[in-house]
């Protein structure tokens, strides 16, 4: 009986704040935090749970002087459950504030992760917006391959944003994994001189009259944040079309312009070219970014432009960036486990670029892999059957050979089995009905399967899933 009194008495007392909680919120909690990350076989804690983005909103003031980046992000946002609280990914750089639907909410940081807790619980399938105003120094991030990503000063006293796989977050707060695409508005303020680039359509160049020119850039199509970018430094701009009239802007760091002039002069004809193989071009406008020598390590296939470091050597690489804009880009993974759908088709679309204008047919190229044939790519002699493409054995090989080269591969062997008509079919329908989208890998067994009409279990047994060195 002793322990039964105060339960009564409590009674009261839980009606009381239950009502008091009704009158402050206009109804009863129902929102739950959601997950401080999506669970990605190789990167779990990238991306969160709970809501999706539908748009974001950078105003970005940046000094290369000193590095200094102050930054109002405003991410419109769809809640897919009741939100008590939902997290952001962001590394480093100091938070200033946050606000949600308006009103003043309360934050706190752990590692990458904001997490945010709106003064009123978010309903499901409500739209809300979420406003970061955040300073510092943006850093280098050094991901698990040992490559660069992040905020990367470059020679001549400019920056890049890069983020692949994860190096966004070091510039701008979001839900950073490729399953959660959005639009993008991106303003970079930058002292007169200089030059701001970054994805879609230039919509204005301002002189904010304190010597600063703010470039406002538009990018209306979804895009994952890895492919999101921001270049200031001095830059030789052209602008253009192509003969079917997609807009192109091409930046190009006054070094590299002579080196660059001859392979950038194609990108009309590979845009054409990809149009007819792939299916119409993903975006509204394309062109290049030739960053100043030394700058990274690496070429990406950032939305409408790639980020070259420097002169690219070879047609080849502007083509594999291009072929991005459709297999990657428009259709991106759901999980970094998948990157061979990305990087396998457009290793192949090097080599079907080569066999349309008088080099090595794609069959020369995978027999060259077969065979180490060096002659005909100088790739042949790599660890290429080193793992399956569909499984790499973790975060470290999502840019390893097999990824790149044995997914060609398993894509020139669903060609030899369907014949040219229906494995061409095939990628045009794969990029129309996934625009804009995200896929995996079973996506694309069962619908290479549904369209071509073959059973292709023994290419998937083999080539995609198989250990050791296929024959």
């Amino acid at each position: 009986m002793e322990h039964r009194a105060p339960y009564r008495l409590a009674v009261p007392a839980l009606a009381a704040l239950l009502a008091l909680t009704t009158a402050c919120t206009g109804g009863p909690v129902q929102g739950r935090p959601g997950a401080s990350g999506l669970r990605d076989p190789f990167f779990p804690k990238a991306g969160n749970g709970g809501y999706d983005v539908d748009h974001y909103e950078l105003d970005l003031d940046y000094d290369p002087a000193d590095g200094q980046l102050n930054g109002t992000a405003v991410i419109t946002a769809r809640a897919r459950q009741g939100l008590s609280s939902f997290n952001l990914d962001l590394s480093g750089l100091e938070v200033e504030g946050v606000t949600v639907q308006g009103a003043d909410a309360r934050y706190n940081r752990t590692g990458n992760e904001l997490t945010v807790r709106p003064a009123v619980d978010l309903k499901q399938g409500e739209v809300f917006r979420t406003e970061v105003d955040y300073a510092g120094k943006p850093k280098t991030l050094t991901d698990v391959d040992g490559s660069k990503e992040g905020w990367i000063s470059t020679p001549g006293g400019g920056a890049v944003g890069v983020g692949e796989p994860v190096g966004s977050m070091a510039w701008f707060p979001g839900n950073h994994h490729p399953s959660d695409k959005a639009a993008y508005d991106i303003t970079l303020t930058v002292p007169h001189g200089y030059e701001a680039v970054s994805n879609g359509e230039l919509r204005s160049r301002t002189d904010t009259g304190d010597g600063r020119t703010a470039f406002a850039w538009h990018n209306p199509e979804p895009m994952a944040s890895y492919l999101a970018t921001a270049v200031v430094g001095t830059y030789q701009v052209t602008t253009g079309r192509t003969p079917s009239g997609i807009p192109l802007y091409e930046a190009v760091a006054p070094a590299e312009a002579a080196a660059s002039a001859g392979k950038l002069a194609r990108l009309p004809e590979m845009l054409e070219w990809g149009g007819r193989r792939f299916g119409p071009y993903p975006f509204g406008t394309a062109g290049a970014i030739v960053l100043p020598a030394k700058s990274l390590t690496y070429a990406l296939e950032t939305q409408t432009k790639p980020v070259f470091p420097g002169a690219p050597g070879e047609e080849e690489l502007v083509l594999h960036e291009l072929a991005h804009q459709w297999f990657g880009n428009s259709v991106s993974p759901k999980s970094w486990k998948d990157m061979w759908l990305n990087e396998g088709f457009a290793t192949y679309a090097e080599w079907l670029w080569a066999e349309d204008h008088g080099g090595p047919t794609a069959q020369r190229h995978f027999q060259a892999f077969l065979d180490g044939d060096t002659a005909v790519d100088e790739a042949a002699d790599s660890d290429w059957a080193a793992f399956p493409p569909a499984s790499p054995p973790g975060p470290a090989h999502i840019s390893a050979a097999p990824v790149y080269y044995r997914g060609a591969m398993v894509l020139h062997r669903i060609r030899q089995e369907v014949g040219d008509e229906k494995f061409f079919d095939l990628v045009r329908g794969w990029t129309a009905g996934h625009r804009h989208g995200n896929a995996d890998t079973a996506d694309f067994t069962a619908y290479a399967q549904e369209r071509t009409g073959h059973d292709l279990k023994g290419v998937w047994d083999v080539w995609l899933y198989g250990k050791g060195r296929p024959r």
